[in-house]
């Protein structure tokens, strides 16, 4: 019953949403029609539930061809291929919202582990591969909320003159995977509005260890 009510949600919220929100996503489409390289929409192919692939919409904020310039698929804090409205978009989130979208479609639901690019997806150790998409990849999620300052942590790293990438497989994904094994191991009604509550309360305040006083048995991130 949860999945069937969870698939009623996400059809009703992400519907509902995308018509409040027009107002607003509407001057954005304008804005970036008018500056960075003059296009709106970032399509790309994420691995998805049952490990199956589905292009995933965002508003673009990168320079086109960014995967092909210096840093490739990692993005740091204040990169040079973000486009002027990109870093705005990717502080506030509000670049993910066209994901609504997605949701709709079935693609993907509001809560749920965070969809990734197949080499990304490869990084994960074979355990969480196996598991981490039997669940529909969401919005946002558990690990989103734990890994909310990503950039912040790959600039950090990228200063100190370590390989990020070697950083991704062996420290950031492996944590991850246990992060949405938890979620999986919890998950339901009451979490997922935890989940959403808390994405909205980190995104003003972004310092705030709310997440670990909300759910009991979390792994908790040492880095």
């Amino acid at each position: 019953m949860y999945k069937i009510f969870k698939r009623l949600c996400d059809i009703i919220v992400s519907g509902v949403c995308l018509l409040i929100l027009s107002p607003l996503l509407i001057p954005i489409m304008i804005g970036l029609k008018l500056t960075g390289e003059g296009y709106i929409w970032y399509l790309q192919e994420r691995v998805g539930y049952k490990n199956k692939k589905f292009n995933i919409l965002k508003f673009a904020t990168m320079l086109k061809d960014s995967p092909n310039m210096s840093g490739g698929i990692i993005t740091t804090k204040r990169d040079p291929r973000i486009t002027p409205m990109g870093g705005f978009l990717r502080k506030s989130k509000v670049n993910e919202l066209p994901q609504l979208i997605n949701i709709f479609k079935g693609d993907m639901s509001v809560v749920g582990p965070r969809p990734v690019m197949q080499v990304s997806f490869d990084a994960y150790p074979l355990e969480v591969q196996k598991v981490i998409y039997n669940v529909q990849p969401g919005l946002t999620g558990i690990g989103s909320i734990i890994f909310r300052d990503e950039e912040e942590l790959i600039t950090a790293v990228k200063n100190r003159g370590e390989d990020t990438w070697e950083f991704y497989k062996n420290v950031i994904y492996p944590f991850k995977g246990e992060v949405e094994k938890w979620y999986q191991e919890n998950q339901g009604f009451i979490t997922d509005l935890k989940i959403i509550f808390i994405t909205a309360w980190v995104i003003l305040f972004p310092k705030s260890e709310i997440v670990y006083k909300a759910f009991k048995g979390l792994p908790t991130r040492s880095f």
